[in-house]
């Protein structure tokens, strides 16, 4: 094999895997058009025709599909010998591919982004914030972040950040003059910011007490399925919204917004940093492991501040479970 065609192998893999030329473009960091020259040169010099392109689609054909399959063990081995490389550096290095839903991404990457960098400034962090399950292996990611109960099974996970509560709130502008509700079922009286769920439904609200669980269909002017949109109409007085407590604790803390039917407040399993099974983690994950343990790890006990007990939930709330 002319090793010049090595390259456009490799091209061609990333066009078939996102069925797209702008996807793979963007990832591999050239112009469309150049990749699409790279594909047809790799196609004339085999004499066969790998994609069909259309106006709308890009698909493999069947003698496509009998290449990637045969080049597949190749192009991971070359990857795994990379990796090999960066493993045998003084310092971890390479690029990192993350896959996050939105609101843990928020809670957990990004107020530690510039110490990382600067600890480990030879890493680059990819981050695709991805309300939707996906598999690491066929994305091409290293690792991903979810609540622990919505992983498959056969991934390792990596606790981050401990429980999480979820709580009910509205602003000072929202309150005045109305009366507050005094258990979830009040909630129907009220405007409620609702969240979208992946699957099309809406989410239900969530609530635990004494042993009794209750779930509450609200309805009000706004349904979103960006936390950052409701949030923002919250701050600004349209409605009751619900969000994890880490999310909204400075607001809490400075008025800005308050705490709504507190006893009723159910604590979830937290955050975990997932990545594929297999023996050898790379460098360059297990001091990202490493760091985000270190940085949301529990305060000594003395320094907790103590809390409304809660009742635990079996299940974690559907916005985070289904990949909120």
């Amino acid at each position: 094999m002319s090793p010049e065609l090595l390259p456009a192998i490799a091209a061609f893999a990333r066009v078939a895997h996102h069925a797209s030329f702008t996807r793979a473009a963007q990832e591999l960091g050239v112009s469309p058009s150049a990749l699409s020259q790279t594909v047809r040169t790799l196609e004339q010099r085999l004499g066969v025709r790998l994609l069909d392109r259309t106006t709308r689609r890009v698909g493999v054909t069947e003698l496509g599909q009998q290449f990637l399959a045969g080049a597949a063990p190749g192009l991971d081995a070359l990857a795994q010998a990379v990796e090999g490389i960066d493993e045998a550096r003084d310092k971890p290095a390479g690029l990192l591919r993350l896959n996050a839903a939105r609101v843990s991404a928020e809670l957990l990457l990004y107020p530690h982004f510039g110490d990382f960098a600067q600890a480990y400034p030879d890493i680059t962090i990819e981050l695709v914030c991805d309300n939707r399950m996906v598999d690491l292996v066929e994305g091409g990611f290293d690792a991903g972040i979810r609540l622990g109960e919505s992983l498959a099974q056969h991934v390792v996970a990596v606790p981050v950040g401990g429980p999480q509560r979820m709580v009910t709130f509205a602003s000072p502008r929202y309150l005045a003059g109305r009366t507050l509700p005094r258990s979830p079922e009040d909630l129907r009286a009220h405007q409620c910011l609702n969240y979208r769920l992946t699957t099309g439904g809406l989410y239900r609200w969530e609530y635990a007490q004494d042993g009794r669980a209750l779930d509450v269909e609200v309805a009000g002017p706004l349904v979103s399925n960006d936390s950052d949109v409701l949030l923002a109409a919250a701050r600004s007085g349209a409605g009751i919204m619900v969000a994890f407590e880490d999310a909204v604790r400075a607001d809490f803390e400075s008025g800005r917004l308050v705490p709504l039917l507190e006893p009723w407040w159910p604590t979830f399993p937290g955050f975990y940093l997932y990545h594929p099974s297999r023996a050898q983690v790379p460098r360059k994950l297990r001091v990202f492991i490493d760091f985000l343990q270190a940085r949301h790890a529990p305060p000594p006990v003395s320094q907790r501040a103590v809390k409304p007990a809660s009742t635990p939930r079996s299940r974690p709330p559907s916005p985070a479970r289904r990949a909120k």
